[in-house]
């Protein structure tokens, strides 16, 4: 099936020369990084994590929200979500290759990885969530490629493939929940010290990935004529909706607990992201009141039926639904964590340029592998006639 790769318009091989230079600025940036180490990113010695982890933190969720479309699809026979099963599992490989990159880059030295490796730490977390990101990559693969095949020669997937897709859910929870651990357990950053943090970010992943499916799936449809089915956008849409209602709710619960029970560490930090301190505003605020305002009116544009299902609205429903939880998921919970420190003190954190074209530079190979799988599965779709 590689071979439907060299097969397609003048557009598609300049769209893949244009995401192969950002690629390449990215890398090039990344050089300097290697020579001149993290002093060229915005992190310091009270702000150690920055743009690199916000955006591993983010695209674990997005990987993760492929269990959307499985579920219901496999667990209870919604045969409308078959056209798009596929898509799901090939974003989930781009996000989790993604995410292994920004670990990479965030590290330093790429060659610290094999100490995870070769010196296993079984009580650290981040040895955990190596292992399940390399699994849930595995597992991608393997079920993504195999059905593929099947529907290309029109037979049934073998059943032994039952077993790796009935895992992949499991697994899709493991992966996020493990993220989420690796925050939680942090005892001096009151923002993050909270027992539903992983139900947060799962509630979060299952709003904001399948959102992310959606527009590029109406992007797919309008260059090649893809049709999902309406019947399983509007579906989809509703799964989205329910997601992004609990995850402000988990929200709104952090507000009160911190405020009602008047305890100044867990109040702190979200008087910083929303009012600055000492009088004094930052970036982050004008950032945390966008994310609160554009979750507020994606609700508003997606609980009501007869808006939701109105395919001229929903796509601006999405995307302001997806900036929403990228503020609040990526940058907000990191700088939220790091500020105060535990000492009460405030070290403003932005991200460099470097830090931001380096970003750009992973995101760019991460679209250039979803180009490729989906083009695979937009031929072999159209050969065996399920486009």
């Amino acid at each position: 099936m590689v071979e439907k790769l060299l097969k397609g318009s003048p557009a598609y091989y300049i769209w893949l020369l244009f995401l192969g230079s950002i690629v390449g600025l990215g890398g090039f940036t990344y050089l300097f990084q290697l020579k001149y180490g993290l002093a060229i990113t915005g992190m310091s010695r009270d702000v150690s994590w920055g743009l690199y982890i916000s955006q591993f933190t983010y695209l674990v969720g997005v990987a993760a929200s492929a269990v959307m479309l499985v579920l219901p699809a496999y667990f209870h026979h919604y045969k409308q979500f078959k056209k798009m099963i596929i898509l799901g599992e090939f974003m989930a490989i781009s996000a989790v290759l993604m995410c292994m990159l920004f670990i990479v880059v965030d590290m330093g030295q790429p060659q610290r990885m094999l100490n995870v490796i070769l010196h296993p730490t079984p009580n650290s977390v981040m040895f955990y969530d190596m292992m399940v990101l390399m699994g849930y990559l595995f597992i991608n693969l393997l079920v993504g490629w195999v059905t593929l095949e099947a529907e290309r020669h029109d037979v049934e997937p073998p059943k032994w493939i039952k077993f790796f897709i009935y895992l992949s859910v499991i697994w899709a929870f493991s992966i996020h929940t493990v993220t989420a651990f690796l925050y939680a357990g942090l005892p001096g950053r009151h923002y993050w010290l909270t027992a539903i943090m992983a139900a947060r970010f799962l509630s979060s992943a299952f709003c904001s990935g399948p959102a992310i499916l959606l527009l590029l799936v109406f992007v797919l449809r309008r260059l090649t004529g893809f049709n999902p089915g309406r019947e399983a956008v509007q579906t989809l849409t509703k799964i989205i909706t329910y997601a992004m209602c609990i995850n402000v709710f988990f929200y709104l619960l952090e507000v009160f607990t911190a405020f009602y029970s008047g305890m100044p560490g867990h109040q702190h930090p979200l008087v910083f992201l929303f009012a600055g301190h000492g009088g004094h505003s930052y970036w982050v605020n004008g950032w945390m009141w966008t994310a609160v305002v554009f979750a507020f009116l994606s609700l508003a544009l997606l609980i009501p039926p007869q808006i939701r299902d109105n395919e001229k609205v929903l796509p601006w429903a999405l995307v302001m639904l997806v900036i929403a939880s990228w503020i609040d998921k990526g940058l907000g919970l990191l700088i939220g964590g790091f500020t105060p420190n535990p000492f009460e003190g405030i070290t403003v954190y932005a991200p460099s340029v470097p830090e931001i074209l380096i970003a750009l530079g992973i995101y760019a190979f991460g679209l250039l592998v979803l180009s490729l799988l989906w083009k695979i599965a937009i031929e072999v779709k159209k050969e065996a006639g399920t486009f």
